[in-house]
């Protein structure tokens, strides 16, 4: 990532005003053929066109007029394994990003692929959990959107979560146990039923569904694309307050 200096800025400008001004210059020499009203077209056109531009900007910037302020928010996916949130949640940090927002993305697997040590049970998930949405938390104040997907299966955690967060968007994807279990080819659910995994959500381990989330989609009556869609739908205009553009 990098931010562009004010004396890049500033060498920008000036390599595009003096291209701009020889292209003017020239195209007067080739009507006229002379050198001397060429030049002085050329430097007058430069002078009155740094004027007017400085101008033309201190004035719009009087007016808030077609001006859009995107608040930074958590977007949190919430749902059993398998239900489609990492899907989900790739996507919408894909088309955020696209746009141009300082943006990050924060997964369940790939966390956990960074602290391996980290358990299952409840007080660990729950550890877990508060630990991602502290950094989350950490981003969102200064200027970043995180599209996080956790199961993140217990109310409390979440509720932690969401008051460390000034903008916090609860997903949750209902989709439910049965089919979820249908779409296991890493055949998770089935080596959970035969209890060769501990603390599984859903199987061995509750779930518990958010009681108010702000957006609520289910991917085994809906495709992807069309909770994608509702999704950015809801975020344009989010409780007054803009979110996406």
């Amino acid at each position: 990532m990098y931010i562009e200096s004010h004396y890049r800025a500033i060498i920008k400008t000036a390599s595009w005003r003096i291209l701009a001004t020889f292209i003017t210059g020239l195209l007067v020499y080739l009507f006229v053929g002379r050198i001397d009203i060429a030049a002085f077209v050329g430097g007058a056109e430069m002078i009155t066109k740094l004027v007017v531009y400085y101008t033309h900007e201190r004035i719009w910037n009087r007016f808030n007029f077609g001006k859009m302020h995107v608040e930074p928010f958590v977007l949190w996916f919430t749902g059993l394994s398998g239900s489609g949130k990492s899907t989900l949640a790739n996507k919408l940090y894909s088309y955020i990003k696209d746009k141009g927002y300082r943006i990050e993305r924060l997964d369940g697997d790939t966390v956990r692929e960074i602290f391996p040590q980290t358990g299952f049970s409840k007080e660990e998930r729950d550890s877990h959990v508060k630990r991602v949405g502290y950094i989350a938390s950490m981003l969102e104040k200064n200027g970043v959107i995180v599209v996080s997907s956790f199961i993140s299966p217990y109310q409390e955690a979440r509720d932690f979560v969401r008051g460390l967060c000034k903008n916090f968007i609860e997903v949750h994807v209902s989709t439910s146990l049965e089919e979820c279990e249908r779409r296991d080819i890493k055949g998770l659910y089935a080596k959970a039923r035969n209890g060769e995994i501990k603390h599984f959500t859903g199987i061995s381990d509750p779930y518990e569904p958010p009681r108010n989330p702000e957006i609520s989609v289910d991917t085994e009556h809906k495709t992807i694309e069309q909770c994608f869609q509702y999704i950015v739908k809801e975020l344009k205009k989010k409780n007054g307050i803009t979110y996406i553009g």
